[in-house]
């Protein structure tokens, strides 16, 4: 029998071993959703880093509780966390079952819900509980689905519903999670590569940046505690474009220095044309005329000379 659950409700479990499924309706504008889980001492906080389950490290170190590949099924897409809650440390108090959009809020995110079915083997495919999701606000990026808490000998799984605005990285500081500011800074200038969807849907697995919580050390292999994308990838500077080549300047004649030997090919400076004759100044009066300079008086054929006087007339 499933239970219809309501905010704050709480159900019994009979298993030790159940299984978390987020499922909702993809589709254009949908953003992805990403599970997760955080193990809580009875201080209401991790005990360490190492007790968050989420996408960069989908297994605890104790093996008990571990995040499962994204699945695709008839009524949506679906995100799951296992846990073994009856071998887990009895230090470990609580098991919290969270959710974290990428790409938008959870008002874009529709028919979000979590089912809770058991994981024993030979166990029925019937969901024990089911939990409707709703964003408070509209404007979370994070939720608590719910959470998996000790009560006596046995565990009791409650709806939470309690939405964060602050995405993944506020739900989990509020736990206790040292989150790496640095990759964080990195992370908010790389908004528009981050949690990138492919054409069904499902998270390509390369949106989320390597590092966002300092939750375990590098180097450790696929698929055991740690196991980080590598955060030491070389940043290669994009090359830089070919300039275009400058075009030639335009034959011309080079300009030499005076006084210098011309090159073979240089052309021969052309000559100066000849400043044009001065005219003759005109004589001054009272000084010697020069020879031709005056023409001589041309007389009219009927000119006589008048007579030079009496002395000269004849008798």
């Amino acid at each position: 029998m499933t239970h219809a659950m309501l905010k704050g409700s709480n159900v019994p479990l009979d298993t030790a071993a159940v299984r978390a499924v987020l499922r909702w309706t993809p589709g254009p504008g949908v953003p992805d959703v990403d599970a997760s889980a955080l193990l809580l001492g009875p201080s209401g906080r991790v005990r360490s880093d190492a007790d968050f389950v989420f996408y960069n490290q989908p297994r605890h170190p104790s093996g008990l509780v571990r995040r499962l590949p994204k699945k695709r099924d008839s009524e949506g897409l679906t995100d799951t966390v296992e846990a073994d809650l009856g071998g887990l440390d009895v230090s470990v108090d609580r098991v919290v079952i969270a959710a974290s959009s990428d790409g938008g809020t959870f008002r874009s995110v529709t028919d979000l819900r979590i089912l809770l079915y058991d994981a024993a083997p030979g166990a029925g495919h019937e969901p024990l509980a089911l939990f409707p999701v709703t964003a408070e606000t509209g404007e979370e990026t994070a939720v608590i689905c719910g959470e998996l808490y000790r009560r006596g000998d046995g565990w009791k799984f409650r709806a939470v519903g309690q939405g964060y605005p602050t995405g993944l990285v506020g739900l989990a500081t509020d736990f206790g999670i040292s989150v790496d500011e640095d990759a964080q800074d990195d992370q908010d200038g790389q908004a528009g590569q981050v949690g990138q969807t492919g054409q069904d849907g499902v998270g390509t697995g390369d949106g989320h940046p390597a590092g966002d919580f300092v939750a375990a050390p590098h180097g450790a292999g696929p698929g055991s505690f740690g196991s980080f994308p590598d955060a030491d990838t070389t940043l290669v500077r994009p090359a830089v474009p070919p300039q275009p080549a400058v075009p030639p300047m335009p034959d011309r004649a080079p300009s030499y220095g005076y006084g210098y030997p011309q090159p073979p090919h240089a052309p021969a400076p052309a000559p100066a044309p000849a400043p044009a004759p001065a005219p003759a100044p005109a004589p001054a009066y009272g000084y010697p005329q020069p020879v031709g300079a005056v023409p001589e008086p041309q007389h009219a054929p009927e000119f006589r000379m008048p007579p030079m006087g009496p002395q000269f007339a004849r008798s």
